[in-house]
């Protein structure tokens, strides 16, 4: 075997024992010091994105901002240690964002304290439900998302972050709480002179800074400079220019500690209807995130061990005075644009929080909000998927516009959303296909083994009297009346009069109950009409199921063929049909016969 061969089976292999449900540690016993170098410039990148977005997504959630920095904190060192993927990172959400505040404002009654002990549990109640799902392998929901979903996904993500990160660039804020709303502030705020000239030429440095350095100087870390870079310009700067551009401001100090949140029976059972609901945007969304960004890297993760790992990370994140939390969809992309290579950037960037919070809290004083909008606009680039999307339009029309659904509705409608739109169109896409599957009458080709489609070979022979019918999916409820209709079109419509018609059953992989009875409807009329109905290449338990439901004996095992050559052999005995008759036949009639 190749090098590079058994190098892609390392990279897709699934892992077992202690490597699945301590990924971190297995990280560890193997961590190659070169690429610490990456991690650490990629941390300390992202360290300058954590601290204000977590900030910005508590008070979002009605609570204080210190809460959204231990949310930050502690989701990164538990995800480090359990979670599979290699540069996910988790934290403080948008998507939950009015989930939260819907759950725990009400019962707050305007207590901030009180407010966060009711975050706090609602954050063990979701992580627990995770687990839970983990462990009962609900892992399986990534199967739904194909690839043009995914393509729409980040796309749609990509389209939101740059629109709702261009007012930073440009001096001004958009109150909005959707794409639409912040397109019309963005173009309001453009049109009416609003853009602060001063922001807007750092935030067009950095732009030039980040992109710069990756399309000539890919080594440097671009984002940091870029960050560290605005950070000194805004400071050396006099007061009057300060004063007009939007900064960071001081970070409140202190670490978060172990506490049990206290709530009463009545507050627990309202929670756990929050949880539920969180725990559902949060699964999704983090299956998406983690299954694309395992694809791109090349490496294999396992789902089910994802919610697991996002269950601590919440329970954690609980019990250490955060709130709930979930992959973010901002973040990942910049800790990859910035060259994080395992989840040691998120443990660098945890911990420079917390150090932020213990001897800096005023470091990032003077840090302009320009530049972090013009690092999450770079990671926008990042996570663009144009070329992909093109070939589904060369390629896949119908994938195409499922992809840009997927688009417009995460963009419009919000991530979830979306998601769930798209994923409902493309199970309706499947079951079109599966109740109006391909079949096909086969005939025997000169020169070409086995036997094929007429339509797609004119030329293809047949046998008089016997009809070869292909039937290419499942049957079941949804499609047995067509099959059915197809079966008799394809007897009626034969050169000659019918003596038996055969079903091809290879692709046929399961018959259920009302497919079992329209096959014994079919069997009565063509009995009625002197033509035999029998199968061949009929796998065993689709014949164990036809068993069961009295078939099997109905139609006589003599009927049912390992082979379609057999059963070709069978009737031409059977029914002694010799050369001269099918010459005698091609004769009388305009049938093409071997």
């Amino acid at each position: 075997m190749a090098p590079e061969t058994a190098a892609t089976l390392i990279r897709h292999a699934r892992t077992h024992g202690l490597r699945r449900w301590l990924p971190g540690v297995a990280l560890l016993s193997r961590y190659d010091r070169a690429l610490f170098s990456q991690d650490l410039v990629a941390g300390l990148a992202l360290t300058a994105l954590l601290a204000p977005v977590g900030m910005g997504y508590a008070e979002a959630a009605g609570l204080s901002p210190i809460y959204g920095l231990y949310a930050t904190i502690m989701p990164l060192l538990a995800y480090a240690l359990f979670g599979p993927s290699r540069i996910l990172v988790l934290g403080p959400d948008s998507a939950l964002t009015a989930l939260i505040a819907a759950t725990i404002l009400p019962l707050a009654g305007g207590g901030p304290v009180h407010a966060a002990a009711l975050a706090a549990m609602l954050a063990v109640i979701t992580g627990l439900l995770c687990i839970l799902a983990g462990l009962a392998r609900f892992g399986f929901v990534t199967d739904l998302l194909s690839k043009p979903i995914r393509y729409g996904y980040m796309n749609g993500i990509a389209l939101t972050l740059l629109i709702g990160q261009l007012p930073k660039i440009l001096g001004f804020s958009v109150e909005s709480a959707s794409f639409i709303q912040s397109s019309v502030g963005l173009a309001h705020g453009i049109l009416n002179g609003r853009i602060n000239w001063s922001t807007c030429a750092i935030g067009v440095s950095c732009l030039a800074v980040i992109f710069g350095t990756k399309r000539w100087a890919p080594r440097w870390p671009g984002v940091l400079l870029a960050v560290v870079g605005a950070t000194l310009a805004v400071g050396l700067s006099d007061p009057a220019t300060q004063a007009r551009i939007a900064t960071v401001g001081a970070l409140p100090q202190g670490l978060p500690s172990f506490s049990l949140p206290l709530v009463t029976m009545e507050e627990f059972k309202a929670l756990c209807a929050g949880a539920v609901a969180i725990a559902l945007v949060s699964i999704t969304d983090m299956s998406v995130l983690s299954r694309i960004y395992a694809l791109r890297g090349g490496y294999y993760v396992d789902d089910n061990q994802e919610l697991v790992a996002l269950g601590i990370a919440n329970l954690t994140t609980g019990l250490f005075q955060g709130y709930p939390i979930s992959s973010s969809s901002s973040r990942t992309p910049v800790a990859e644009s910035a060259g994080a290579k395992t989840q040691m950037t998120g443990v660098v960037g945890a911990t420079c929080i917390a150090l932020l919070l213990i001897f800096a809290p005023r470091l990032m004083v003077h840090l302009p909000t320009a530049a972090l909008g013009a690092v999450v606009i770079s990671a926008c680039s990042s996570i663009v998927e144009f070329s992909a999307v093109r070939r589904l339009y060369y390629h896949r029309r119908g994938e195409f516009l499922l992809s840009m659904v997927c688009l417009l509705g995460v963009a419009a409608l919000g991530v979830i959303q979306g998601i769930f739109i798209s994923v409902g169109l493309a199970l309706m896409a499947f079951i079109w296909r599966a109740w109006r599957p391909h079949c096909a009458v086969l005939g025997r080709v000169d020169g070409m083994k086995g036997y094929h489609d007429i339509t797609r070979h004119p030329e293809a022979r047949r046998i008089p009297g016997l009809v070869l019918f292909r039937w290419d999916a499942p049957l079941f409820f949804a499609n047995a009346e067509f099959f059915r209709e197809q079966a008799l079109r394809a007897v009626t419509s034969a050169p000659t009069p019918a003596r038996w018609i055969v079903v091809a059953a290879d692709p046929v992989t399961d018959v259920d109950i009302t497919a079992a009875d329209v096959l014994a409807e079919l069997v009565t009329e063509l009995q009625q009409a002197g033509i035999e109905l029998c199968f061949a290449q009929m796998k065993g338990p689709v014949k164990d199921h036809l068993k069961r439901y009295g078939l099997f004996d109905r139609l006589g095992m003599e009927n049912f063929f390992p082979t379609i050559g057999q059963a070709v052999d069978h009737y031409l005995i059977k029914h002694q049909v010799a050369w001269r008759d099918w010459e005698d036949e091609k004769n009388r009639s305009d049938a093409t016969v071997w």
